[in-house]
């Protein structure tokens, strides 16, 4: 993935903080992706991701005037996507406690696949990615911004304010753990799981 996926340049993101819609929406394009990512990495399971999504974008458009410097846009968007996630798993929360001091049953979702070779894959990919999450957010974070969306160690490090070998340990310190967790899943074969997170340099 090239650098300027996730660059704007400085002028476009200081018309976005003065209100331009047009620069604000030019710096949505460029970041929604990892920040989907960032999303994906601390949002609860019941929450649908493209909602999360609209609401970031929602409260980017209204509070990205609060922004003082426009180098800072990134760690910005990240803590902005954070809290939303956590939100997200609040209100999930409070309506759990709503639903079950109600004395309604608790249904939990589950996915019907079928015996195609594409459905069993999703299935594996879905696995992998509920093992994922369940990592320390230290390395849920990075790992997921680097498997999900390609961004190279530098892109990372300018998103989470880390330096670039920090990034780098923890994406392998994490991809090893995933690995030794997907060994005990008999859902999973060593391929599938080589195939998905890798070990390609940034």
């Amino acid at each position: 993935m090239s650098d300027d996926h996730t660059r704007v340049r400085a002028d476009v993101v200081q018309a976005a903080i003065e209100g331009d819609l047009d620069a604000v929406r030019a710096v949505w394009q460029a970041h929604r992706r990892w920040a989907a990512a960032i999303l994906l990495a601390h949002k609860p399971r019941e929450s649908e991701l493209e909602d999360l999504l609209q609401e970031l974008a929602t409260t980017m458009v209204r509070t990205i005037g609060k922004l003082r410097d426009p180098g800072a846009l990134k760690p910005w968007l990240r803590t902005t996507a954070i809290n939303a996630a956590r939100e997200a798993g609040r209100s999930t929360r409070r309506r759990r406690l709503r639903f079950v001091s109600a004395g309604s049953p608790a249904i939990e979702r589950s996915t019907v696949t079928g015996g195609t070779g594409e459905a069993i894959s999703k299935e594996a990919a879905g696995r992998l990615m509920d093992l994922a999450r369940s990592l320390d957010e230290g390395y849920r974070e990075p790992l997921l911004l680097r498997c999900v969306r390609g961004m190279t160690y530098r892109q990372i490090s300018e998103v989470m304010g880390l330096p670039e070998s920090t990034i780098e340990t923890r994406i392998a310190r994490g991809r090893r753990m995933l690995r030794e967790l997907a060994a005990s899943d008999k859902g999973l074969s060593p391929d599938a799981v080589a195939g998905s997170i890798g070990g390609q340099a940034g």
